[in-house]
């Protein structure tokens, strides 16, 4: 089981924030230090509260919403499969605990993202399970300048085939309806087309950095390196090009005019994410607070049970 080197106390305390209640309620303490918070996660991008005294996905939900004063989103154009809880909090990712997560910014991939994401601890796995993190403006700047260039020149198309492999289109669009699909497609310009009885090909082209609305810094903001079939094991890979063809995998990336990415350039990219990461190990009670656009996250393999939350809010599109 290959596991993130964990922070250093330094960089641990760098990303964390004191916390004392004195007497006072949790939910009335995230309220009198929200604005703190806030403008904490906007500019550095990372903050860790620990050993909050919160048990259940419901507490969670009530922070959330306190911190997150405009909402909390429900998880749209989905790529991973989660469980929905009350109050728009979900499970993290339920990927088999062998694998690991690579590091990537929320929907990076779609027409739409979150601005904030919280992860809610509320089982620490027995080993292993950390949620690593990297700053999305390191990432872009240490990218090799002439891969950069290229992908900010021609932009990232994401190509996705909804069969049984995967997320079927029905939970990645939580309709049943092919009409709903269409229209949520045009809406938000992906081009769909429906194949036979019931394969959904879906399309999106999206740049692949993007400036962060209030700090005016470049970042590295796409999921091409997850969304390309090099992601896979040797064995996957081998496995789903051998029964779907290139042409028809879940899901695939190209450079944004159909050319085909070059493996070494996302190799590169995947270093610099790995040479960035920041890992801690999670403990009970746990809190980590993410501006989704200057810092990136994944998850670790781990051993025993482990329950993660996630909640989202403060919607952006690219057009804003």
């Amino acid at each position: 089981m290959k596991l993130s080197k964990y922070a250093s106390p330094e960089q641990l305390a760098a990303i964390s924030y004191p916390m004392t209640l004195d007497g006072m309620k949790l939910g009335a303490w995230m309220a009198e230090h929200r604005t703190r918070l806030m403008a904490r996660i906007e500019a550095d991008g990372v903050v860790l509260l620990r050993g909050l005294n919160i048990i259940s996905s419901g507490q969670f939900a009530t922070i959330a919403a306190t911190l997150f004063s405009d909402g909390l989103l429900s998880y749209t154009n989905r790529s991973t499969p989660r469980t929905e809880l009350k109050g728009n909090v979900y499970t993290s990712t339920e990927y088999p605990k062998e694998e690991s997560i690579p590091l990537h910014n929320e929907n990076a991939y779609s027409h739409e993202w979150p601005m904030k994401v919280a992860f809610m601890c509320l089982v620490a796995a027995e080993q292993g399970g950390a949620t690593p993190v990297a700053d999305s403006r390191r990432v872009y700047e240490r990218i090799p300048a002439p891969i950069r260039a290229k992908f900010e020149r021609k932009g990232v198309r994401y190509v996705r085939h909804y069969s049984s492999v995967g997320l079927p289109w029905q939970e990645t669009f939580q309709t049943e309806s092919r009409e709903e699909v269409n229209a949520y497609c045009e809406r938000h310009g992906i081009a769909c087309e429906w194949i036979g009885d019931d394969l959904l090909r879906t399309q999106q082209d999206c740049p692949a950095t993007a400036v962060h609305p209030h700090t005016g810094a470049t970042v590295w903001f796409n999921q091409a390196h997850l969304f390309h079939v090099s992601s896979h094991t040797a064995e996957n890979r081998q496995a789903l090009l051998q029964t779907f063809g290139e042409d028809r995998l879940p899901r695939h990336a190209y450079y944004g005019d159909g050319e085909a990415i070059e493996e070494e350039a996302l190799d590169a990219i995947r270093a610099v994410y790995e040479e960035e990461k920041i890992a801690f190990a999670w403990g009970n009670g746990d809190l980590m607070l993410l501006d989704n656009m200057l810092y990136s996250h994944g998850r670790d393999p781990y051993d025993g049970a482990r329950k993660v939350l996630v909640a989202m809010a403060e919607a952006r599109t690219w057009s804003a």
